[in-house]
């Protein structure tokens, strides 16, 4: 009876840390990736208005790398508006040499397309110099 009451807390156990271990793995660091898609912002909208599910499936949870001309600065909420199309935020704060009109390379992991803001989503970003 003991034996069985030994294995069985030991299954529990094992059991225990296996779920543990998978529910919190670490955090990808996106900025030390390497982009899965280097892609231009007209490239995006080409793919996803004849596609957008098939884009969405391709894209989602990439990492992606952009060049784009900033046309919006949060930078309370450390974030960008490039081209009038992407919105991206970013971990660290932005740099005070980031405005309006300047561009841009940055690398972020690919959220998805808002059909209503008619916007691509991206966060994690980070610029790339």
């Amino acid at each position: 009876m003991n034996k069985k009451l030994g294995y069985g807390i030991l299954i529990l156990l094992v059991a225990t840390i296996a779920i543990y271990r998978y529910t919190y793995q670490d955090h990808r660091d996106i900025s030390s990736e390497k982009a899965t898609y280097v892609v231009s912002i007209p490239e995006l909208k080409k793919e996803f208005a004849s596609n957008d599910s098939l884009a969405f499936a391709k894209y989602q949870d990439q990492t992606i790398e952009l060049t784009a001309k900033i046309t919006a600065v949060d930078t309370e909420n450390k974030a960008l508006v490039l081209d009038n199309t992407v919105f991206a935020t970013f971990n660290d704060s932005l740099a005070k040499d980031i405005v309006s009109g300047k561009t841009l390379k940055i690398k972020g992991r690919f959220l998805g397309y808002d059909e209503l803001l008619e916007e691509f989503k991206m966060d994690q970003s980070s610029i790339i110099r």
